[in-house]
């Protein structure tokens, strides 16, 4: 089965690792900077291939200040309204593109909503988890596959299908 997405359920968390999983962390710790250095060239890809879509208005890219450094963990386009993020996310799954939306604010989770809250407490954050798109985004991912990402997204604007 899987999951739409993560939700904050309880309180507290366990983030004691297996011996197998400490032992997979640990080799790539190992290979940690060439890890790093392949993941920032394919963020810096897409910001540099998507930076037209941005200065038409059409969507927005991840915003990193000079002063700070990156995990390079996703990527991910802010686009103008939920409506439009589903299409493109309908789009990408039919050209067989597994992007996905980013995440349920934790104020709307169980364990959020548990304690009360409700959309009205946190409206920036319930209006930009609407709208993300996270691209895929992975060690592994081929400059082919990549351009065929970029291709599409650039496709579905181009299309008027928003």
């Amino acid at each position: 089965m899987q999951r739409k997405s993560a939700a904050w359920v309880d309180v507290g968390s366990s983030y004691v690792l297996s011996d197998i999983l400490a032992a997979y962390l640990l080799a790539q710790l190992e290979c940690r900077e060439q890890v790093q250095q392949t993941r920032a060239a394919i963020f810096r890809r897409y910001a540099e291939s998507l930076a037209d879509l941005e200065q038409a208005g059409r969507l927005r890219l991840p915003i990193v200040p000079e002063e700070c450094d990156l995990a390079y963990h996703l990527f991910y386009l802010l686009l103008p309204s939920l409506e439009e993020r589903d299409a493109l996310l309908q789009h990408l799954k039919e050209q067989s593109i597994l992007a996905v939306f980013h995440y349920v604010p934790l104020h709307l989770s169980p364990m959020g909503r548990h304690f009360g809250y409700t959309e009205k407490d946190c409206p920036v954050t319930q209006d930009v988890s609407q709208r993300l798109v996270r691209l895929p985004f992975y060690n592994d991912l081929t400059e082919t596959d990549q351009t065929r990402v970029i291709d599409q997204v650039r496709a579905f604007f181009k299309s008027g299908a928003t």
